[in-house]
């Protein structure tokens, strides 16, 4: 079936519409940034680059890394940004833009995020790793969209409800997991495995409290004392659980790598943070390509 103009929007030289890319200026295996200027800190690492794209806060690098082709992009700050960017990389790879049509052949992606987040858990250093076995989704985004049963955990996100006492005006949480696989290969001993919150802002949802009282004070409190089956929360940040749920949707594997630059319960934050960064870079380029 024939996708129409008003839904796959092409760009005139035949790119597509917010990323700017055309299908071979992307390679299979993606690093997922939110800061635009974490683009080039990431590139900076490759042997060659053969793409430079930017469109609005979406910027983009393809090139080489110890052999291996790599795309970094980056996506900007919420889940409605992971909406764009993670439906335009699938249309880049699954759909043949001469005849708008869906290609037989699924192309299956890899996609690493590289973020920063805040820890829920005293015991959590800023500056250390966090690789997310699970993503608690606090958006709506997934709601949009069918066969989401297929991926949500309902067992663990009914228990993330019953604990807290979720507030029924928000969006009902979702859980979904990380690829496996993804996760066996960037486990470390200095990477913690955990379960991390996908927030939809960073000052209220977040529990931070400048000017506006917040509908719960004591929110954080019950999402850090969560446990279901010996897991905890461990950090919380604006993307994860929204790109897990929709890699899994198309059919993708996604993982998600998480530098703490703060300590919420503790009031610390990286004296370093910059440098915090670069350290998940090369590590997470490394183990990507091992």
């Amino acid at each position: 079936m024939r996708i129409p103009e008003s839904e796959l929007i092409l760009n005139p030289d035949g790119s597509i519409y917010h990323l700017n890319l055309k299908p071979d200026e992307l390679a299979h295996t993606i690093i997922t940034v939110g800061d635009q200027d974490r683009v080039a800190q990431v590139s900076k690492h490759f042997d060659t680059i053969e793409v430079k794209k930017q469109h609005r806060e979406f910027i983009t690098h393809t090139g080489t890394y110890a052999g291996t082709r790599l795309t970094v992009i980056s996506t900007g700050i919420g889940p409605d940004n992971i909406d764009i960017v993670l439906n335009e990389l699938d249309a880049l790879a699954n759909i043949d833009f001469e005849s708008r049509t869906i290609k037989k052949e699924h192309t299956a992606l890899k996609l690493i995020r590289v973020g920063t987040s805040g820890a829920l858990q005293p015991d959590i250093h800023v500056d250390s790793f966090v690789a997310s076995e699970f993503g608690i989704g606090f958006d709506n985004l997934l709601h949009f969209y069918g066969n989401t049963e297929e991926v949500f955990n309902s067992d663990f996100t009914q228990a993330f409800i019953d604990q807290t006492n979720w507030n029924p005006n928000n969006s009902r949480p979702y859980v979904i997991s990380a690829d496996p696989d993804l996760l066996a290969q960037f486990t470390s001993e200095d990477i913690i495995i955990g379960v991390t919150t996908t927030n939809v802002g960073f000052y209220g949802p977040q529990g931070r409290v400048l000017r506006l009282a917040l509908q719960d004070p004591t929110l954080n409190d019950k999402i850090a004392a969560f446990s279901y089956r010996n897991k905890r929360i461990t950090n919380l940040e604006m993307e994860t659980a929204a790109i897990y749920g929709m890699a899994k949707l198309l059919g993708h594997s996604a993982l998600s790598l998480n530098v703490i630059l703060a300590n919420r319960p503790n009031g610390t934050f990286s004296a370093d943070p910059k440098e915090s960064v670069e350290r998940l870079i090369t590590k997470t380029l490394e183990m990507l390509v091992r």
